[in-house]
C-alpha cells in the first residue's frame, strides 16, 4: 500500500499544505502555462472548488519561495523539515525563473459579510495598509479614496522592490453577492469595487502578473467596465481543470486513500463516487468537487457535503420568485452571452444556477450565431439536495417538513410499481395545503406549480429522472426509472373540478412510453396522466396505463 498523506480539509494555504504533507494536486503545469501566455486573468467557479489555494500558490511562486515546491533532498538543502520532505516535486520547481521575486499585492473578500458600504471601506483600506506593511512601503493615509491608495501600492511596491507587482483578488464579487437580496446596497457595493478594480487596467508597466477569482461573472458593463484587458478564463477548454478534481487525480494522488478504505473493510465504489460528486465541465474534461471529495475519504460515507456547507437560501427564494418550472433542471439551453448575463438588476435563472455550481455543461455546440450550452444538474449530490431544499420552499413550512418523512414512502411506492399509493401520496400532499397559503403565496399561481413541487419531491428521492423527455413524437413531461420500472408522466392543468383524461390521451397518441418498452434494465413501463385542478388546488385527474 502506497504511503498515506494528511488530507487538507479547510486548508487553503499552499504553505501549510507542503509543510505539512498533505496530499496536493499539482496545479502548478498550469500555474506555468498562465504565466507564459499573459497577465491578466480572471476566474469564476463555485465556491469550495480551491479558488483561494490557487490564489495562495501563485503568490509563493511569485514571492520566490522556491522550497515550498521541492521535493526529497532539494527540499531539504532548502530548507525543509526532513519529516516532510518525501512529499512529492511539483513542476514549477524547475519551470519557474527562481533568482526573480516580486512584490505581492494581495486582496481577499472571502471572510465574513460586508453590508454597508462604509464598512467594505474600511476593509479595503485595511487589507491595503497590511500590504503596505508587508512590502515596507508608505501609502498616503486613509483619508483618501480606496481607488488611490491601492494604485500608489502597485507603483510603490514596484519601484521599491525594482520588479513588477503581481496583484491578486480572491472572492472578488462576494460583497456584491452577500447582498442581492437589498439591491441598493449591493449597488453601492458593486460601485466601490468598480472603482477599485479600475485600478488594475493600463498597469502593464508596473504589474507583471494579475488575476481576480470569484463566484459570479458579473457582465463588462457593470463591474469591468474600465477594466477590458482581464482575458476570461472560466471557459477556456485548457484551463478547465484548474480547479478541481480530475479521475486522473482519484486514480493517482489519492491512490493511498481508496486502497486503505478497502483494507479497512470500507471500500469506495469509483462508480458510485464519480455518481455522487463528479460531473462539473468548464471544457472536455469533468471534475470533481474537491471538498467533497476530501470529506468523503475522511468519512467514508456518500453525502452532501458540499451542498451542507452553505445552504442556498436565497437561491431557492430567488427561484420562487422567478416562478423557475424545475423540471427545466434536467436540461436547458443558454448562450454565452446569457451565461454573462449575471448583475445586480438583472440575472437570469441560467446565469445564477451555473455560476454557483448548480447546473454544470454538458454540451457545447457552435453555430452561427455563437456558441452554445447544454446546461444540466452535474451530480446526484446536486440533484437530490437541491431539490429537497426545493420541495420545502414551494410547500408550507409545516407541510415541506412533513413531506421529507414521507419520502421513505414515496419510494417505497416507485420500487413496487404501487400506482395506487403513488397517488394517494401526492393527494395528501396538496391536501394538507391550507387555502389560505395559496392566495396569498405567489409561487402557487404560476403553470408550472404542481409539476415542479411532483418534479421536485421525485428527484430528491435520487431516483433516475429524465425531465422534458424526448422521443420521436415529442416529449413527455417526465421519465423516472427505478427498480426495473420507467414511469412516463404528463402533467396537465385543468380550469374544472373533473379531469378531462387530456393528460393520458397525449401520452397514448404519442406513444411517449415506446422508446422504453424493452429498453435494458427497463422491465415494465407505467404510463401516469395526472389533471390538477387549478380552482380545486388538487388532483383531479389520475389516469393509469
Amino acid at each position: 500500500m502506497s504511503a498515506r498523506r494528511k488530507l487538507p480539509i479547510g486548508i487553503q494555504t499552499f504553505a501549510k499544505i507542503r509543510g505539512e504533507g498533505c496530499y496536493y494536486v499539482d496545479k502548478t503545469p498550469l500555474i506555468a502555462r498562465l504565466v507564459e501566455q499573459g497577465s491578466f486573468y480572471f476566474l469564476s467557479r463555485p465556491r469550495r472548488f480551491g479558488k483561494s489555494l490557487l490564489i495562495d500558490t501563485i503568490a509563493e511562486a511569485f514571492a520566490g519561495q522556491r522550497a515550498l515546491f521541492e521535493g526529497g533532498e532539494a527540499a531539504v538543502a532548502l530548507g525543509v523539515d526532513p519529516a516532510v520532505a518525501n512529499r512529492p516535486r511539483l513542476f514549477l520547481a524547475e519551470h519557474w525563473d527562481w533568482g526573480r521575486r516580486h512584490p505581492v499585492v494581495r486582496l481577499s473578500f472571502a471572510e465574513g459579510r460586508l453590508q454597508q458600504p462604509d464598512k467594505l471601506e474600511a476593509h479595503i483600506h485595511h487589507q491595503l495598509s497590511a500590504n503596505a506593511k508587508a512590502l515596507g512601503v508608505e501609502l498616503p493615509d486613509t483619508g483618501h479614496d480606496p481607488h488611490i491608495r491601492f494604485h500608489e501600492l502597485i507603483t510603490r511596491a514596484a519601484e521599491a522592490h525594482g520588479q513588477q507587482a503581481v496583484v491578486l483578488v480572491d472572492e472578488y464579487d462576494k460583497p456584491i453577492l452577500d447582498n442581492l437580496e437589498t439591491p441598493e446596497v449591493a449597488r453601492a457595493m458593486r460601485e466601490g469595487l468598480r472603482n477599485l478594480y479600475s485600478v488594475i487596467k493600463g498597469r502593464d508597466a508596473d504589474v507583471r502578473f494579475a488575476m481576480l477569482t470569484g463566484v459570479s461573472k458579473f457582465s463588462k458593463v457593470s463591474i469591468f467596465s474600465g477594466l477590458n484587458n482581464l482575458r476570461d478564463i472560466t471557459l477556456s477548454p485548457e484551463y478547465g481543470t484548474l480547479c478541481g478534481y480530475t479521475e486522473e487525480d482519484l486514480d493517482t494522488v489519492f491512490a493511498p486513500e481508496f486502497e486503505a478504505a478497502a483494507a479497512e473493510g470500507q471500500p469506495l465504489d469509483r462508480a458510485e463516487v464519480r455518481r455522487w460528486y463528479n460531473g462539473y465541465a468548464w471544457g472536455p474534461t469533468a471534475v470533481y468537487n474537491p471538498f467533497d471529495v476530501l470529506l468523503l475519504l475522511a468519512e467514508r460515507q456518500y453525502r452532501a457535503h458540499w451542498f451542507e456547507t452553505g445552504t442556498p437560501t436565497f437561491l431557492v427564494q430567488w427561484l420562487q420568485r422567478k416562478g423557475f418550472f424545475t423540471p427545466r433542471l434536467e436540461q436547458l439551453w443558454a448562450s454565452e452571452a446569457l451565461l454573462s448575463a449575471f448583475d445586480v438588476d438583472g440575472i437570469e435563472p441560467e446565469a445564477m444556477l451555473w455560476q454557483t455550481g448548480y447546473l454544470t455543461i454538458r454540451e457545447h455546440i457552435i453555430t452561427p450565431r455563437g456558441p452554445m450550452y447544454t446546461l444540466a444538474l452535474p451530480n446526484h449530490e446536486v440533484r437530490t439536495a437541491l431539490n429537497e431544499a426545493l420541495t420545502i420552499a414551494w410547500l408550507p413550512q409545516s407541510v415541506g417538513h412533513q413531506v421529507q418523512g414521507a419520502s421513505m414512502r414515496l419510494y417505497q411506492a416507485l420500487a413496487q410499481g404501487d400506482t395506487a399509493a403513488l397517488k394517494a401520496h401526492f393527494q395528501r400532499l396538496f391536501a394538507s395545503i391550507p387555502h389560505d397559503w395559496y392566495r396569498a403565496n405567489p409561487i402557487a399561481q404560476y403553470e408550472g406549480y404542481f409539476a415542479s413541487v411532483c418534479y421536485s419531491h421525485l428527484a430528491s428521492l435520487g431516483v433516475e429522472i429524465i425531465a422534458e423527455d424526448v422521443s420521436n413524437e415529442g416529449q413527455c413531461d417526465l421519465t423516472v426509472k427505478h427498480a426495473g420500472t420507467a414511469w412516463v408522466f404528463e402533467f396537465k392543468v385543468v380550469e374544472g373540478d373533473q379531469g378531462t383524461g387530456e393528460a393520458m390521451r397525449q401520452l397514448q397518441a404519442k406513444d411517449y412510453a415506446a422508446k422504453h418498452r424493452g429498453a435494458p434494465g427497463v422491465e415494465r413501463v407505467i404510463e401516469v396522466g395526472v389533471e390538477f385542478s387549478r380552482g380545486k388546488r388538487q388532483i383531479v385527474g389520475w389516469d393509469v396505463r
